[in-house]
């Protein structure tokens, strides 16, 4: 079980560069889900990696928070980054100097008591060096020279962000216990599905959004099977931030996505399916989790004998990169159709680190390819597929060993994944093909 991703926020007044820097940073990263339609981009945030630790980029430049002075916005971005982040990285300008309103932010970041990098930006002419001494009255430390646009000086930065990291941390709970995390937006009933699984009153349950303050584990054992609920509720934490700003919500879910093996995507029955709805869903399947869709409040949906099945094909087309995910229709207030959840969880759980035998797996592509002729490029040369092997669960993932992995295209990609679940039971969890040289 992974841990969860450390969290560098890069914070900063405006125009000091933050977005060039993040930009940077994740690179090819921002598009999320490869090349799937139906999901929501979002550059606000997105994932990176140095020196072997990967990690998660929040750019605050990217908040607006409309009719509200400057330095308002600027303590609601602090904010958000001192409540997320592991890593402060406050970027100034070092053209400019040290101004006021680095002075500000500079004191609200101190207050957070996290560890702070300071990058001065846009000093990519070694003349302005000079000019770095200026910003040790912030009292920050050490100023790092860098240059966004130039990329100049960002590994002597993510060297220094890197050393503040937390250590990774053991798992806490055996790996026998499937750990369930519940994601959705503010009001969707993830709060009372909690207390109907658990069959208590656990978590403090309201008709106002984002009433839940904090992510709490909650252990039980049903049927001999220990499982582990991480609630996200608080996804929608309560401030100006998150009040304002939706597209925020999402940064609650993400380490609850990262601890946990099986992800409810919990979906308000009466409201259907709004564009956050898949963004968040589409961080649980890159994340490469098992996940369920639970659509609740399906006590109070008027329905006649084709409700369900329009419900489900609707969400289907919506949901395209989640072909493979179970669509449960329940009432957390009456517990209608409760007691299919956890059978459903334990089985997507086994499914998600289900093994095949190799010699099957080779049987099922040679049948495939038999079928279906592997594509070929311009020039006329062949995608060959020597062999196939699975390296790893959570989630199942197979190794191509290929002529030239150029030619693997998506679309002959997704037919193998096509003809390997028609074989194999992964209801519930996403697989992943992968390509490499024969030699390699």
């Amino acid at each position: 079980m992974e841990v969860p991703k450390p969290v560098l926020a890069i914070v900063g007044r405006p125009n000091v560069g933050k977005s060039t820097i993040f930009n940077r940073l994740v690179g090819e990263r921002i598009a999320i889900v490869e090349d799937k339609p139906g999901v929501t981009r979002d550059r606000i945030y997105s994932s990176s990696e140095w020196l072997n630790r990967e990690f998660h980029v929040i750019d605050t430049g990217g908040i607006e928070i409309n009719d509200e002075p400057l330095m308002v916005q600027m303590r609601y971005q602090a904010e958000l980054a001192i409540e997320e982040a592991d890593v402060i990285c406050f970027v100034v300008n070092g053209r400019e100097g040290v101004t006021g309103a680095d002075e500000e932010v500079a004191q609200l970041l101190f207050r957070s008591k996290k560890p702070i990098v300071l990058g001065v930006n846009k000093m990519d002419d070694p003349s302005l060096h000079d000019r770095l001494y200026e910003f040790y009255s912030l009292g920050i430390g050490d100023p790092i020279p860098i240059s966004g646009s130039h990329g100049i000086g960002l590994g002597d930065l993510l060297d220094k962000v890197v050393e503040h990291f937390p250590v990774d941390e053991g798992e806490e709970y055996d790996d026998d216990t499937i750990r369930i995390s519940l994601i959705g937006r503010p009001n969707v009933g993830k709060s009372s599905l909690v207390n109907a699984i658990l069959g208590e009153e656990r978590v403090i349950v309201s008709d106002i959004p984002g009433t839940t303050r904090d992510a709490i584990d909650t252990p039980f054992t049903r049927d001999g099977q220990d499982y582990v609920v991480i609630d996200t509720a608080g996804m929608r934490k309560k401030g100006k931030v998150y009040e304002t700003t939706e597209k925020y919500s999402v940064l609650r879910a993400l380490k609850a996505i990262e601890r946990s093996d099986v992800v409810l995507m919990v979906i308000n029955g009466e409201e259907g399916l709004i564009e956050q709805d898949k963004k968040i869903a589409g961080y649980a399947h890159e994340a490469g989790r098992a996940v369920i869709l639970v659509v609740n409040k399906w006590d109070v949906v008027e329905k006649d004998d084709k409700t369900m099945q329009k419900y489900e094909e609707k969400l289907r087309e919506e949901l395209l990169y989640l072909t493979y995910a179970p669509i449960l229709f329940l009432s957390a207030k009456t517990k209608r159709r409760l007691h299919h959840l956890l059978p459903l969880v334990q089985e997507v759980s086994e499914n998600h680190n289900l093994r095949v035998p190799t010699h099957v797996l080779n049987d099922v592509i040679v049948d495939a390819v038999t079928m279906t002729p592997t594509p070929t490029d311009h020039g006329g040369k062949r995608l060959r597929i020597n062999y196939a092997t699975q390296v790893s669960v959570a989630p199942p993932t197979f190794v191509l060993f290929v002529n030239d992995p150029e030619l693997l295209h998506f679309s002959y990609r997704r037919y193998l994944e096509n003809n390997i679940r028609k074989t194999f039971n992964f209801k519930g969890t996403p697989i992943r093909i992968l390509a490499r040289k024969k030699n390699e």
